[in-house]
């Protein structure tokens, strides 16, 4: 009898990854016609769209909690090795190499590009680790009376890494509100990496003790702030044209950190470092060919 319950109930959870597949797939459809009918400047359209694609992303990275209790930890640090990779690979050819050409057309020799440039990856670096900071270290975390078995350090987690969809929804926008050709790629390449990322954000909470739904469903909504970003950011670009290798670089350098600080860390620190090394160059060249091919 209690096989029959365990079969019963994994049908149930099977039916309800399933349907929750086919139920984000057409929320997709009814978001992609919706903003059809919006009366947005194309480049703003373009940036919610490509927005709203990194946090589809993350919703259906999320969708495997309902089924799976948990994940091989080198299959983890695999998937966090190929986000980086992407990541990696975005930041160079989708924003650094952009944001330095967009300072030639201002004018920039190219010292004064390349001076530009940098100055915006550190500013936008040290901008994300000073807000990281003050998250890490402000005041003890209220836990929610709903889910009082969750601690406090689960719930930093989960708001670090809706920070740091930050920058990925304002790479996103930066790239729509400048025109550039890849902007679509980027966006693309970005809901790659968001996949592995809303999973690892409803593991953590489900392992955490957390209902799956409920794991589910924060994971989802996890990645709600990148389209909100991405508009504001390419609205930004449009109303002063000097912003674009500016924004291109801010977004770069916070990505970098993210890559660099958060993502490769914790990629290698169960020991899984060849097989974290080898996501990361898969990822690397994936999106390397997404950016010459669908430029």
């Amino acid at each position: 009898m209690p096989s029959d319950l365990l079969t019963l109930s994994s049908a149930r959870l099977l039916r309800l990854a399933v349907g929750s597949i086919l139920l984000l797939a057409g929320i997709g459809l009814l978001i992609n016609q919706g903003l059809t009918w919006l009366s947005l400047e194309p480049r703003l359209l373009r940036a919610l769209e490509g927005g709203a694609l990194c946090a589809l992303g993350t919703a259906l990275g999320a969708v495997p909690v309902l089924v799976i209790r948990g994940m091989p930890v080198a299959v983890s640090d695999a998937l966090l090795g190929f986000g980086a990779g992407i990541m990696l690979a975005a930041t160079a050819f989708s924003l650094i190499v952009p944001g330095l050409g967009a300072a030639r057309d201002l004018g920039f020799s190219a010292w004064g590009a390349g001076a530009l440039v940098s100055a915006g990856i550190l500013v936008g670096a040290v901008g994300l680790f000073v807000v990281d900071t003050l998250v890490s270290s402000g005041p003890q975390l209220s836990e929610p009376a709903t889910t009082p078995s969750i601690p406090s350090n689960i719930w930093l987690f989960v708001i670090a890494i809706i920070a740091h969809n930050i920058p990925e929804g304002m790479a996103v926008g930066v790239s729509a509100g400048g025109a550039l050709a890849h902007a679509d790629s980027l966006a693309m390449g970005i809901a790659l990496q968001d996949v592995p990322e809303g999973l690892v954000i409803a593991l953590v909470l489900a392992a955490a003790g957390m209902s799956r739904l409920s794991a589910f469903l924060i994971g989802a909504a996890s990645g709600l702030v990148e389209p909100v970003f991405a508009v504001l950011c390419a609205w930004l670009v449009e109303i002063a044209a000097v912003l674009l290798p500016a924004g291109l670089a801010l977004a770069a350098g916070a990505m970098l950190l993210v890559v660099t600080h958060e993502i490769i860390p914790e990629s290698r620190r169960n020991g899984h470092d060849k097989v974290a090394s080898f996501g990361l160059l898969i990822g690397f060249c994936l999106m390397m060919v997404m950016d010459t091919a669908l430029a």
